[in-house]
């Protein structure tokens, strides 16, 4: 089976770079197009006040957010457009892309809606406990994507 359309969903870290180079290298094989995706996570700051309508910290708390959020957008257009370039320079066609939100679900539509038929992630291999509150990503992508899912391992060397 050869793949047209490739979507990789990336995170900034060693496991996320481990997700490229297979994307690449898939795409690569069979001259396929490439979609690199990112998924910024709802997060509260950490330093954000109390928020009291009352006592107007609300707009504070939204200005925090907003900040926040304007930073890790800036950051994720950085590095996935230097991962773009560098499948670019290697001759496959790349565009990239980023959403806010629960990551599972906007892989599943991103697939759909750009009519992937194979869609590349990462799994850190939590379990128990971990995996049950921190939820998995690749699980729900597995189980709800419209097309062939492959998983990349996180390794952990001693």
């Amino acid at each position: 089976m050869t793949y047209q359309k490739i979507l990789a969903a990336l995170d900034n870290s060693p496991l996320g770079k481990l997700v490229f180079e297979q994307a690449l290298a898939v795409a690569k094989y069979d001259q396929a197009t490439l979609m690199l995706f990112h998924c910024l996570p709802m997060e509260t700051p950490s330093n954000a006040p109390y928020t009291s309508l009352y006592e107007g910290e609300f707009s504070d708390f939204s200005y925090l957010m907003r900040e926040r959020l304007e930073s890790q957008a800036q950051e994720t257009n950085a590095w996935l457009e230097e991962y773009g370039k560098l499948a670019n320079e290697q001759g496959i066609a790349t565009e990239w892309h980023w959403k806010i939100g629960e990551p599972g679900r906007w892989i599943r539509d991103m697939g759909k809606t750009w009519k992937a038929d194979l869609i590349i992630v990462g799994r850190r291999g939590l379990s128990g406990v971990s995996e049950m509150f921190l939820g998995s990503v690749s699980n729900y992508v597995v189980h709800h994507a419209p097309c062939s899912v492959l998983i990349v391992q996180e390794t952990k060397y001693n």
